[in-house]
């Protein structure tokens, strides 16, 4: 049988040279005619499989509206006058209007999957009431057991993509099952709390309906489908960015002791597309070479400009590139071993830095294997360590971090500067005085940054720390003689520019403009 990714693309080119299309291409809102439900298990599940397929287009933004502002990417060609270069810098730093058109195209893509997926859930009979999912009549013919797998999947699909898109815009539009142009007019942003309710109701009822089945003796064919720990370990992240660490705890603890899942022996075997859905893999945005249309556009995105074929087929676009200040973050000392992260995630190029992580060779432009991790096993762990906090030097949350560690080639912990060479941390109860309740909390994040590098988790992490400001200004001073001090702007001003206020992206002024049936409110510092 195929797997999983191959249905994906086979499922989305037989839909492409279909006269009978369904929702998973775009069509107005107002559409909604009853012959868009789906009837049997195999209709169902073919939607929802288009439904997979739709998280790959976020992707195309989604590292511009996190990474790039964050201390991790920085657009390299800080002078150029193109359309798109503009656009990115002003998003690095932090000048961006409502009319950005990134910020509309995520947005756009995240609702435009979210739509899909309420298509999937109605016909499944899923309706979210009174902070409540609900489960009744179905429109398609499935089996009790079938509909509960269906439908688990969808929400926490739909889970996902409002979890960005609340930490991204603030209260959205919570928009919970397929509605006609002048309905969706009435809907007008949700509280934050509001969408935080909604996400969790999502997650907790899609748990209640999947089997714990571990890593070892899942279906193969099936690798790529959301499974419960997959639900468990979003929900875990969900608690962790509400400060519910306890409620978080419970559930990392039983998928570390309880889903299969593990760390692979080495850094450079999980991102192999050799090896892709391995044990360390919880869930992943999955595509597919070949000239399907399904494949990976990063290898030739991320790779530096004008570098031909050296780096990947069909030249690199180079929009942007690994910060200096993350790439001297992967410290190397002086004698011993280096940090054997960095190698994997940052290339060189003509002494300029890439982003290496999602390089695979290409036969056609835009269209390599690599899949891109959404939740994986060090990010689990990474979190449980989050959710103790610091517990002692020989505690559970250090060791957690220096098995990270040293995976990753670091040495032996010895005297000197707790932050100054690659080493584990210490765990003699002697060496206490070395680490803080800070310092602790400043290693912990900053492994996640370097482990979790252009994942587009760094952003969301520094939201979590609750300094995320700070971080970005201390960025651009780390950064300004060498790269910033070429743009316009004096160090004092490009630092103003980040508030928290605008750590928050503004809601497509397209959205505010075109409805005028309601008032919708902006963000506050745009």
């Amino acid at each position: 049988m195929k797997s999983f990714k191959y249905i994906i693309s086979g499922v989305i080119l037989s839909f492409s040279l279909s006269a009978c299309q369904k929702i998973i291409d775009v069509e107005p809102v107002s559409n909604e005619r009853v012959e868009d439900y789906y009837h049997n298990y195999n209709e169902v599940d073919v939607a929802l499989t288009g439904c997979y397929k739709g998280l790959q287009e976020p992707l195309r933004s989604e590292w511009r509206v996190t990474d790039l502002r964050s201390d991790n990417l920085k657009l390299n060609v800080i002078n150029s006058s193109s359309a798109e270069n503009v656009f990115l810098l002003h998003l690095d730093t932090y000048e961006l209007n409502t009319n950005h058109p990134d910020v509309y195209d995520y947005w756009l893509a995240e609702y435009k999957n979210i739509r899909s997926i309420n298509y999937v859930l109605k016909s499944l009979g899923v309706k979210y009431s009174n902070g409540q999912v609900e489960f009744g009549e179905r429109l398609a013919q499935v089996k009790d057991s079938e509909r509960d797998q269906l439908a688990a999947e969808a929400l926490f699909l739909r889970a996902y993509h409002y979890f960005n898109l609340v930490r991204l815009y603030g209260g959205v539009f919570l928009i919970t099952e397929p509605l006609e142009a002048e309905n969706a007019r009435q809907i007008n942003r949700s509280s934050v709390q509001d969408c935080w309710n909604f996400i969790v109701a999502d997650l907790k009822a899609a748990e209640t309906k999947l089997k714990r089945v571990p890593y070892g003796s899942m279906n193969k064919d099936d690798m790529g489908r959301a499974t419960i720990w997959a639900v468990k370990g979003l929900l875990a992240k969900v608690y962790l960015t509400l400060d519910r660490k306890s409620e978080a705890l419970l559930l990392l603890n039983d998928v570390i002791d309880n889903s299969g899942y593990g760390l692979e022996s080495t850094y450079s075997s999980v991102f192999a597309i050799s090896n892709e859905m391995n044990k360390e893999i919880l869930f992943a945005v999955r595509f597919k070479a070949g000239g399907l249309g399904m494949g990976n556009w990063m290898a030739n995105y991320f790779a530096p400009l004008a570098s031909g074929n050296a780096v990947v087929n069909g030249d690199g676009r180079g929009h942007s590139y690994p910060s200096t200040n993350l790439s001297q973050a992967y410290k190397t000392p002086g004698a011993g071993n280096k940090d054997l992260r960095k190698d994997v995630n940052i290339g060189t190029y003509v002494s300029q830095l890439y982003t290496k992580k999602y390089l695979s060779q290409v036969l056609i432009e835009d269209d390599a294997e690599n899949d891109f991790p959404v939740l994986r096993f060090a990010d689990i762990l990474l979190m449980k360590a989050e959710a103790i906090g610091f517990d002692g030097a020989g505690g559970t949350s250090v060791s957690i971090i220096n098995q990270i560690r040293q995976r990753a080639g670091a040495t032996t912990f010895s005297t000197g500067d707790f932050n100054a060479a690659f080493y584990v941390y210490p765990t003699d109860p002697s060496d206490v005085n070395a680490i803080t309740d800070d310092k602790f909390e400043e290693a912990l994040f900053n492994e996640r940054r370097l482990e979790l590098a252009f994942e587009n988790q760094r952003f969301f992490d520094l939201l979590r720390t609750g300094k995320a400001v700070d971080y970005i200004r201390n960025y651009f001073a780390s950064e300004f003689d060498s790269h910033y001090r070429k743009y316009t702007l004096t160090l004092a001003q490009l630092q103003g520019l980040v508030t928290q206020d605008r750590l928050l992206l503004p809601i497509p002024q397209r959205e505010i403009d075109t409805n005028t049936q309601i008032k919708i409110a902006q963000n506050s510092g745009y």
